[in-house]
């Protein structure tokens, strides 16, 4: 019997001493893959119990990102912000430590706080909104998100405030292996640490008002609840009562770096996934105590929405909600502005922006995608099928560039107070008028030779013709939103579609499948594509 969202128990619990000893003391072996430095989507992850986030790591990451941003001219000062993991704060020494030896001018905050992404993000943006070109800033962000509390993870944002691109990491992580193979020598660090002060929460919560109808929620009366779950928000929200005078409680205050508090996950890890039903178990028993629930992961780049009348809502079905919503409701954003979506995210996204006229732009996985469209405004909204999202401000001009998961947990309150409808009834509304899709993620196993190729697989290797019964109207190797590879395939028909993936951490390839034809078209739909996929690669 499973124990997914059931309490956690003592032996669930990382042993938080063991973990910092092993970041100090274990020094990583190169010649295993799963040690060296890897940037993903959302920087460099792992755990100093298995030698893949110790302070040799760190050290050099760091040094590697002094180096990048001079050969880049970036000049002026970097944001340095940390969530409440327990490596989070060790990470965040040993990178000031190096930023110093070098004389870089960093800012930590204010409060001695942690510090979510979307905060951080908007940091930057808000610096080199007036900043000469020679004194733009970017920023390091210490978290790995939603991950268990045994990892560790490091992030870069340049100075468009967003994740770093493909170029970008890249560099990073060769030279930090580099640096890391020749014993960290090429690391210029000392013991001393000069920061200076940088009021993040102040900052980023008076500035709500630009992007949301506060004075909408203040007047609705709306009962709010927000769980950070044990997470960087958790100081945020109780400002955000005070400051804008809103009905709002931190349902749970607590930081634990073991998570005791947690309910488990699908598989029984501890991990703040505010998607996931069971990781949210102990928030969903609280769904009828408020108008509006929301959860928030350690970094709060990500949220969960849970309604008394609908529990947790999936995130694609919030993300048209949001999105139908949104394009309603700000008169001054430009007329021409795009819908950005990743293209594993539902077609009910496409129904949706159909139905109000506007472009849509589909871009492969990564929110990183959505940047220069959120600059410049020709992209309003930007939002991924794993609860991350972002938008511009009411005037339509640039919010944050990362993923905002506070912002979107405050929307749904927004939504609810302007339309008197939650968004679990606002989505049921658009089924009435779309159609009801079926949409699950699935893996199927592969090698690391059958990833590499799933990776470079051009949509023109598929030779079926037909998925489930439908003619193919799509093969997609490359996001028609920018033309970037996917690094896989995308097979679309009229009411269905799939999207096979390799995994980065394990030997399996993910396929994403949504039918608007039901559950069982849907499984017909994934059968035939891991067919599909298998003979492409096999061919």
């Amino acid at each position: 019997m499973t124990r997914a969202g059931t309490p956690a128990q003592p032996s669930d619990l990382v042993d938080v001493d063991a973990l910092l000893a092993a970041y100090h003391d274990r020094t990583p072996d190169l010649d295993d893959p799963a040690q060296r430095v890897v940037f993903g989507t959302s920087g460099h992850r792992g755990s100093s119990l298995d030698g893949a986030f110790t302070d040799t790591h760190i050290a050099a990451i760091t040094q590697a990102i002094v180096e990048y941003r001079a050969q880049q001219g970036v000049r002026g000062p970097i944001f340095v912000g940390a969530d409440t993991h327990a490596l989070s704060n060790p990470a965040q020494r040993t990178a000031l430590e190096v930023l110093t030896a070098h004389g870089v001018l960093t800012f930590v905050d204010a409060n001695d706080d942690y510090v979510p992404t979307p905060a951080l993000s908007h940091a930057i943006i808000a610096h080199n909104r007036h900043a000469a070109k020679d004194a733009q800033a970017d920023g390091i962000v210490i978290t790995p998100s939603h991950n268990p509390p045994r990892d560790g993870g490091f992030k870069y944002n340049p100075p468009h405030g967003g994740p770093a691109d493909s170029d970008a990491t890249g560099w990073i992580a060769a030279r930090a292996n580099e640096i890391i193979a020749g014993g960290n020598r090429d690391v210029k660090r000392g013991t001393a640490v000069e920061t200076n002060a940088y009021d993040f929460r102040e900052h980023y919560v008076s500035d709500l008002a630009s992007i949301l109808d506060l004075e909408a929620i203040r007047a609705s009366g709306l009962h709010i609840g927000a769980d950070p779950l044990g997470g960087a928000a958790v100081s945020y929200w109780q400002r955000i009562a005070e400051l804008h005078g809103l009905d709002l409680t931190t349902v749970n205050p607590y930081v634990d770096p073991a998570w005791g508090f947690m309910t488990l996950d699908w598989d029984e890890k501890i991990r703040m996934d505010p998607s996931s039903p069971s990781a949210m178990a102990s928030v969903l028993a609280h769904r009828d105590d408020y108008a509006v629930l929301t959860g928030n992961d350690a970094d709060a780049d990500r949220h969960g929405i849970v309604t008394p009348d609908g529990g947790l809502m999936n995130p694609n079905h919030y993300l048209a909600v949001a999105i139908e919503y949104l394009y309603a409701h700000r008169p001054d954003w430009r007329a021409d502005a795009a819908i950005g979506k990743t293209l594993v995210s539902s077609s009910m996204i496409d129904r949706v922006a159909a139905g109000l006229g506007r472009r849509l732009d589909e871009v492969p996985v990564g929110f990183k995608w959505f940047v220069p469209g959120l600059i410049d405004g020709s992209v309003a909204f930007g939002g991924e099928e794993s609860a991350g999202a972002s938008f511009v401000r009411r005037d339509g001009t640039v919010w944050t560039t990362d993923k905002d998961g506070i912002l979107l947990a405050l929307l749904a309150s927004e939504i609810t107070a302007v339309t008197g409808s939650t968004p679990s009834q606002l989505y049921t509304g658009l089924t009435s008028r779309y159609g009801a899709p079926a949409y699950q993620r699935v893996d199927a196993p592969a090698d690391a030779a059958q990833k590499a190729a799933l990776a470079k697989l051009s949509g023109e290797a598929i030779t079926a013709s037909e998925l489930a019964g439908e003619p193919i109207t799509a093969k997609l190797s490359h996001a028609p939103g920018n033309g970037a590879a996917i690094g896989g395939v995308k097979v679309v028909t009229e009411n269905a579609w799939f999207a096979a993936r390799p995994s980065g951490t394990e030997d399996v390839y993910k396929i994403y499948a949504e039918s608007f034809r039901g559950a069982e078209h849907l499984a017909q739909v994934q059968q035939e594509a891991k067919a599909i996929v298998d003979a492409a690669l096999a061919g």
